[in-house]
C-alpha cells in the first residue's frame, strides 16, 4: 500500500496545492481543515480530508483518529503547514492574540506532533515537515507575533531532530518566503480583529500595512506560487537523507545569508527599510 501522509491546513495556499500534489504522486493523503465547509470542498475534490482545528487538542485528537481509521492506523509522513499570521506592534497587541497565534501556530502542532511519533517509532520510519518561514530567521516589524511562533518552531523542530536522531524517523524545516496565497487575507482579519489602528501611536505605519494587506496580486517581487514548494516538500517525504532545511524563494535565500555577514544593527536598518 502507498504511504500515508496527514496534511494541516489544506483549505487554501500550500496545503491545499500539497494534499493534490502527493495524491497525484501516490501518497494516501488525509487533508484537514479547521472548517466543515472546507472539509466538504476537499472531499468533493476526489480527497481524504478531516475536521482538525489547532487550536483545539480535542479537534486534533478528533481528526487525527479519523485519519488514522481512513489509513488503517498507519502514518508514514505529517506535513505540519497549518498557521496565520497576527499582524501588529506587540505593544498594541492583547496577551490573548499572542495566545491564538501561538495555539494555532505552536501549541497545536506540538499536540499533533506528540500524538503522531509513536506510530512512527513503532514503524521505524516516518517523516515530519514543519511549514517555518523565512519569518523564523529575521525579525520584521508588526509581524511579531508571528515571528516569535516561528522562531520557536524552528528551534522546536532543531531539538526535535536531535532527539529523534538514529531512530528512522527524519524532521525537515520548510521555510518558504512570500508565497502567493490566502495567507494576506487572512492576516488582515486578524489584525482588524485585534488591533485598533487609529488608537496607536503607529497608526501611519499601520495604514501601510493595511494597503500590502489588501494589495491584490503577489506580495513583492521574490513572491512564488504555492507550487515552489512541492519539490522540497517531495524531496523531504522520499529522499534516504532529506534536508534538515528547505529555504523556498530568493528571499529566503538572501536573508540566510545576511543574518550571517550583518551585525544586527546593520540588519536592522535593512528591515525598517522593508517597511511595515
Amino acid at each position: 500500500m502507498s504511504k500515508a501522509v496527514l496534511i494541516t491546513g489544506c483549505s487554501s495556499g500550500i496545503g491545499h496545492c500539497a494534499a493534490h500534489y502527493l495524491h497525484q504522486q501516490g501518497f494516501r493523503v488525509v487533508a484537514s481543515a479547521r472548517k466543515a465547509e472546507d472539509v466538504a470542498r476537499l472531499k468533493e475534490e476526489g480527497l481524504a480530508a478531516v475536521l482538525l482545528d489547532l487550536a483545539d487538542e480535542g479537534s486534533i485528537d478528533a481528526g487525527l483518529e479519523q485519519a488514522l481509521a481512513l489509513t488503517g492506523g498507519t502514518l508514514y509522513g505529517l506535513f505540519n503547514n497549518g498557521a496565520y499570521g497576527q499582524p501588529g506592534a506587540l505593544e498594541d497587541l492583547p496577551t490573548e492574540a499572542l495566545r491564538q497565534q501561538f495555539n494555532t501556530n505552536l501549541f497545536g502542532t506540538h499536540h499533533l506532533t506528540r500524538r503522531v511519533l509513536p506510530l512512527m517509532l513503532a514503524a521505524d520510519e516516518g517523516r515530519i515537515i514543519q511549514n517555518s518561514s523565512v519569518l523564523g530567521l529575521v525579525a520584521m516589524q508588526f509581524r511579531g507575533a508571528y515571528n516569535a511562533t516561528k522562531f520557536a518552531l524552528e528551534g522546536y523542530t532543531d531539538t526535535l531532530r536531535l532527539e529523534l536522531a538514529g531512530t528512522g524517523v527524519h524532521v525537515s524545516l520548510l521555510e518558504p518566503g512570500p508565497i502567493e496565497t490566502r495567507f494576506r487575507a487572512n492576516a488582515r482579519d486578524a489584525f482588524l480583529r485585534h488591533v485598533d489602528p487609529e488608537q496607536s501611536r503607529h497608526r501611519q505605519g499601520y495604514r501601510q500595512t493595511l494597503a500590502r494587506l489588501e494589495k491584490p496580486g503577489p506580495s513583492s517581487r521574490y513572491s512564488l506560487p504555492a507550487e515552489a514548494c512541492l519539490p522540497p516538500l517531495l524531496h523531504a517525504l522520499t529522499s534516504a537523507r532529506p534536508k534538515t532545511r528547505y529555504p523556498v524563494t530568493r528571499a529566503t535565500l538572501m536573508m540566510s545569508w545576511l543574518r550571517r555577514l550583518l551585525s544586527d544593527r546593520a540588519l536592522d536598518r535593512m528591515m525598517l527599510k522593508a517597511g511595515g
